[in-house]
């Protein structure tokens, strides 16, 4: 086999994975581990994937600027997004005072959040997320501004303006994308604003990304990879847990 049709072929397995042992590529292309290692380094070297211990990634460059609807999103990586919801409500207190990002695993963690928990104040600009923490009988304020369809989040300059007066504990946030060169990011600057406020306003800033969001890229920033911490079901990379803490949450 020529050395193009092996790198086609290891990158298919990354393109469908993500992530790949070597030992698994020597399974899939019926080829010795020295050739496949020599492989990775020379894909590596070409920027076309990332050589870590013992096997390879997706490259921390993909670019993207669709954003699904939050019904859509609410389909994808379920389970995942059940087990980080539940390790993120685990340090939730009754003293603590919170904010929590609009979006689909930050709902979640409002659906689990149960007893201690239940008495600490909230703050989201999410209108679902306060619907259901209000049933709960949860103390939870509301930014003013624009409501924008697509997520269901309160956007604009008085929802920054009004995080800009609190002083939270803990934030959890959501993000579309978590790359190594662009940190935390989503598709719409004005989104961007209010989770970038909430981030620097928070003691603690926890970050509920599920796997398949590592190694995206969108057009608005919220904050470098040292802003906050990683919650997720599984880090796909080592090179995260040296940029900022990394807690990952078992499916």
């Amino acid at each position: 086999m020529l050395a193009e049709e092996r790198f086609a072929l290891i990158l298919e397995q990354l393109n469908e994975k993500r992530t790949v042992t070597v030992q698994q590529l020597c399974e899939a292309l019926h080829t010795s581990e020295s050739t496949i290692r020599r492989d990775l380094t020379e894909l590596d070297r070409q920027g076309r994937l990332t050589k870590v211990h013992g096997g390879a990634t997706l490259p921390d460059s993909r670019f993207l600027a669709d954003e699904p609807t939050m019904e859509a999103k609410e389909t994808l990586a379920v389970a995942e997004k059940r087990s980080i919801a539940a390790a993120a409500a685990a340090l939730i207190t009754a003293e603590d005072f919170v904010f929590i990002d609009a979006g689909t695993t930050t709902l979640e963690l409002v659906r689990v959040l149960a007893g201690a928990a239940l008495k600490a104040t909230y703050v989201t600009n999410g209108v679902a997320h306060a619907r259901l923490l209000a049933q709960k009988g949860c103390r939870v304020y509301l930014p003013g501004g624009l409501l924008r369809p697509q997520t269901e989040a309160i956007v604009g300059a008085p929802a920054v303006s009004s995080i800009q007066q609190y002083n939270f504990t803990k934030a959890f946030m959501g993000a579309n994308g978590v790359a190594l060169e662009a940190g935390f990011t989503t598709p719409d600057p004005e989104e961007a604003a209010v989770k970038a406020a909430a981030v620097r306003r928070a003691r603690e800033s926890w970050f509920l990304v599920d796997d398949a969001k590592f190694a995206k890229i969108y057009p608005a920033v919220i904050t470098d990879l040292h802003g906050g911490a990683i919650l997720t079901n599984r880090c796909p990379n080592p090179k995260y847990k040296q940029q900022t803490f990394v807690k990952e949450a078992e499916v």
